[in-house]
Formats: C-alpha cells, structure tokens, sequence
C-alpha cells in the first residue's frame, strides 16, 4: 500500500510538468520552416494548460501577429481538482483584477482568449490576453472545454502524464491538427500505435534522444533542493531543479526531418565495413516472428526486402516515402502472415521444450517478446518495418 501511494503521488507531481519556453520554441519552429503558414489563420486552443504560468501561453501570444492567428484560447485546471495539491497562491495578475474571487479562484479554471489589439498600442501581444473563470474546473473533458476544442483548428499542449490515453482519445474524436507531448514508451500503446502505423500521427521534430526538462512547482523544487536529491525523475541545474521524463513531441503536423530520406548500406557493406556489427544476433531471423534483428537504425540493409526489427528510436529516423510500417513486437498489432508461432500456441511451446528451448514463452501470448534460436533476446521493444522500394 505504501509503495502504491508513492506511486500515484509520482504522477500527480509528474502532471504539473511545465515545458521550458526553448523547448516550445525549438519545436515549433521545425513545423514553420516546413510551412510558414501552418498557423495562419488558425484558432490555436492550449487546454490542460496554467496560463499564468504557462509558456505555451507566453510562447504563443508574444507571436501571435508573426504566425496570423486568428484566436488564441488558453484553459487551467483548478487547484482543487488536481491529485497534487502543493501550495496555492493565486498570482497578482488574479488578485489585482476587479474579476477576482476568492471563492472561485481554487475550485474554477481560468480561461484566457487573445484575439484583438485591447491596449492600443498599435499590436496583438500577451499585454492583450483577457481572462475569466470558467464554469466548471477546466477538465478537458469537460463539456466546456469540449465546446472550446470544436470550434479551434490546432490543440497544442503538454497533457497530464496520467491522463495520456484519454487526451489523445479526446483529440483523435475531432479532425484537428496537434502537437502534443507524451512519454516515449506511448509509441506501442494500442491506443497509439496503430495512428503512428496509419501515419496519422509521427515523432515530432526534436530527437528522441533529446533530454527534455521541465519546470516543477516552485515548493516541491525547494523540497528537492534542501534535501539535495536528484534523481532519474528530476535533475538540479544551476540550483534549479527540473523535472525529467521519457518525453517525446507528438503531431500530425508535418516537418522537415520527416520527409529526410535515410542513407543506408548494403547488408554485405554492414557486416563488411560497420563496427557496430559486434552484436553476432544482428541480422539473424526470430523465431516467432517473419523478421529479421536490426540493433541499430544506421545498421538497416538497404538491400533487404523483408521486415526487419528495429529499435522504437527508429521513429526519429522515420520517412515515410522511404520506409513502411507493419507492427510491433510488444502489443501483437501486425499481420497474423508475419507471426510464424501465431501467437505462440502450445504446440509451439511444447515444441520448443522438447528441443532443448530455453525461452520463457507464454502460451496464447502474442506480445511475449521477441525469440531468437529459443532464447527470449530482446530487453527492448522493436518496430517491424519495410522498405518501400528496395535500392540494389
């Protein structure tokens, strides 16, 4: 039971997770350079977001008039109805307006709207931005927020870690464009794989290898830097702590890196000329599944016609006029013709046995891993992909 409570008060602190402002704009930049009038016009909605805090806010209405946008529509959840309850206190931007109320202010969202010049001053900027409390809390799901995200073009957020699943469900029920971020172990969920499979949603521009850090609740900081603790969660930078997470940046935006095409060698080259090639699995087929082992992205054949397995790190490599997708070893979602076990029967099973088979197989299972001459190989995940066109 203790271990289960430190658990969910882990991922109550890990919602309030806020995005550096470098990172928003690293990120979206790489869509702008592909097309500088992807916004133009557009409604831009930030749900699941504390505009007083928010850089996604900030980042947005400083650009408001550079992109052409046409509203601007930030919403926060409130204080009350958040699993992680650190210490309250409203902003002076909140108390010092004629709207404040003290009995709103921690169980009511906020929502801020930008969309006309309100000060004068000749432009549309985060002087500009008008808010209100909101009917209800400013759940995501709630019908007000849901009236919010119909009537906008573009949903661009960093949504609770817990609440992952449901705000992509949320998202994917209306045709909209989106960036959004998640943790990169989504990838071969069910509920996402098959939109990355489908190429209704890809990586975003920023590598997956990239550290991506965030700003956490000024007391918990100060909790973490008295007790000088650091960890794979979180990470002290010049006295500052940041929260760290397996985070990827997630569209249906497209960039340019996307549409970069790999520059790959023969299979006879790689195991000719690659060091990494130490590795004697590389290349060998599996057992229960149609394919062959592919350790490293750079170590893909150029010349292979079949399915080859490759690391969830691929996706940052991925163009889709080059390469196609056909599914992933740890879900089950690919074709029955490429599961040589189809989904590990017991005659399979018994069969192993019988042979001297050292795996741990799992009768019925068909997300039991990835098996190499009987033996259970693959700590990771693996992609199962194809050339599109096979360069001889």
């Amino acid at each position: 039971m203790k271990n289960q409570s430190l658990y969910v008060a882990k991922i109550a602190k890990n919602d309030e997770f806020y995005t550096q402002y470098y990172d928003i704009e690293k990120e979206i930049t790489a869509y702008l350079e592909f097309n500088p009038n992807v916004f133009k016009g557009k409604t831009i909605l930030l749900p699941c977001d504390d505009p007083e805090w928010s850089n996604f806010t900030k980042y947005f209405a400083q650009n408001f008039e550079k992109f052409g946008l046409k509203e601007l529509i930030s919403t926060s959840y409130a204080h009350n109805s958040k699993k992680y309850k650190y210490g309250y206190q409203p902003t002076l931007f909140e108390t010092d307006s004629v709207k404040y109320d003290e009995k709103k202010t921690k169980t009511n969202g906020k929502i801020f709207t930008l969309s006309e010049d309100k000060t004068g001053d000749g432009k549309i900027d985060v002087n500009d931005l008008e808010w209100n409390y909101m009917e209800d809390d400013g759940d995501f799901r709630s019908n007000e927020v849901t009236e919010l995200r119909n009537k906008s073009d573009v949903i661009i957020t960093n949504p609770p870690f817990s609440l992952f699943r449901e705000f992509l469900s949320w998202i994917m029920d209306v045709k909209k464009l989106f960036v959004i971020i998640g943790n990169k172990n989504c990838i071969t969920y069910k509920e996402v794989f098959p939109l990355i499979k489908d190429n209704k949603m890809w990586v975003g521009s920023t590598p997956m290898s990239y550290d991506i850090l965030f700003d956490v609740p000024k007391d918990f900081s100060k909790e973490l830097i008295k007790n000088k603790k650091e960890s794979s969660g979180y990470k002290i930078v010049d006295g500052v702590v940041k929260g760290r997470s397996q985070a990827i940046w997630l569209a249906n935006i497209d960039h340019g890196r996307r549409h970069k095409p790999l520059d790959l060698m023969s299979m006879k080259d790689n195991l000719r000329f690659n060091k990494k090639l130490a590795d004697k699995k590389t290349y060998d087929h599996y057992d229960n599944y149609d394919a062959i082992e592919v350790p490293f992205t750079e170590l893909i054949p150029n010349d292979y016609e079949g399915v080859m397995g490759v690391p969830i790190s691929f996706l940052d490599k991925y163009n889709p006029e080059q390469f196609e997708i056909i599914g992933t070893s740890d879900n089950g979602i690919i074709d029955d013709k490429y599961k040589i076990t189809q989904g590990l029967r017991k005659k399979f099973v018994d069969d192993y046995y019988k042979a001297g088979g050292k795996g741990s197989y799992k009768e019925g299972n068909p997300t039991a891993g990835i098996y190499i001459n009987g033996i259970a190989t693959m700590a990771y995940k693996r992609l199962f992909i194809k050339h599109r066109k096979v360069v001889v």
